[in-house]
């Protein structure tokens, strides 16, 4: 396996990705694409962040599907590897999540669309985006079965194997749902989702190679690559926002990637600060339903109360890409029991 190969296929979706930044920044503004900040986040938000150009999720659309494919094609060319047998199904689910990210994408596309036609941060409705985000779950899964990928067993490293049956497909989907909306939470301030994003592909860049998942070694690099190239203009202070254009594609690339590779378990520890975030929200409405009023956060997602803390948005994005960092480490080393 020519690794170097690989890493051309994460450098050149890093360039693609922040070379496209020089164009489309610009069209962004001319089109007048700006964010519509929520009232009830940080107030200063409103102040610093209202008009930023969002929707720049379309450019790690192009850089990671460009080098993937780019790297994928290469690497076929080059006789690393073959489209056939173990690598052949490899090649199947790196494709089949790529799609199912842009089609995560899609419906982020459409709400940043509605936000910003109607100048107010309020797309697609709850019941809109959870109704489309679950035929993108149905279909995924379908056409896993239809490929021959027929497998409904969840390894626990060093412990188990549990076969689910047709439950696994229930649970999966939910966790799906549950992953990519909190993908979709974690982008709250400069810089933040890329960075972590960053880290959780890095970390399954070395998951795939230690699987032998060589075709999915490709995304993930990939992936890194354009998250890379994405801070570029998106570390603080940023001069785009990726919206949920990007977050949704993001969060479609972290659960099938996760899924695709067969570490299903291996994924929500990566996957932990994700999860976290997500988790501070559900607990935060939880209580101040039951309470009538009281919080336990500041302000959800947790990285906004980091904020009313006093936490500067640079020190904040470092330690979640730590905390990111030893969740992936921890994964990392459970991969060997995979």
């Amino acid at each position: 396996m020519s690794f170097w190969l690989i890493l051309i296929a994460g450098a050149g979706a890093a360039v693609i990705t922040a070379c496209m930044g020089c164009w489309l920044i610009p069209v962004l503004r001319k089109l007048k694409y700006g964010q519509t900040i929520l009232d009830i986040g940080p107030k200063w938000h409103k102040e610093k962040k209202q008009g930023t150009p969002t929707m720049g999720g379309l450019m790690f659309y192009i850089g990671i599907t460009a080098a993937f494919i780019g790297g994928y094609a290469v690497l076929c060319i080059n006789k690393t590897i073959s489209f056939e047998g173990l690598e052949a199904t490899a090649a199947i689910k790196g494709i089949s999540a790529l799609v199912m990210a842009l089609c995560f994408g899609f419906v982020g596309f459409v709400d940043d669309y509605i936000k910003v036609k109607k100048k107010r941060n309020e797309g697609l409705t709850v019941v809109q985006k959870i109704i489309m985000q679950v035929l993108i779950i149905a279909a995924y899964f379908t056409s896993r079965v239809l490929s021959g990928d027929t497998s409904t067993v969840i390894r626990i490293p060093f412990v188990c194997q549990l076969d689910l049956s047709f439950f696994y497909y229930i649970f999966m989907g939910l966790v799906i749902l549950y992953l990519v909306n909190a993908v979709n939470l974690t982008d709250g301030i400069d810089g933040l989702c890329s960075s972590v994003s960053f880290i959780y592909f890095i970390v399954f860049a070395v998951i795939t190679v230690n699987i032998r998942l060589y075709g999915m070694t490709v995304l993930t690099v990939a992936a890194a690559g354009g998250c890379l190239g994405f801070l570029a203009w998106n570390f603080p202070p940023a001069k785009v926002f990726m919206g949920d254009t990007g977050s949704m594609f993001l969060g479609g690339l972290v659960t099938s990637i996760g899924i695709g590779s067969g570490c299903e378990f291996i994924m929500i520890i990566a996957a932990a600060v994700y999860i976290w975030e997500a988790l501070t929200v559900l607990i935060q409405t939880t209580y101040f339903k039951i309470t009538h009023g009281k919080r336990i956060f500041k302000m959800t997602p947790i990285h906004h109360s980091f904020e009313l803390r006093g936490w500067k948005e640079v020190k904040i994005v470092i330690v979640f890409s730590l905390l990111a960092l030893l969740a992936g480490a921890a994964a990392v080393l459970l991969s060997y029991g995979q």
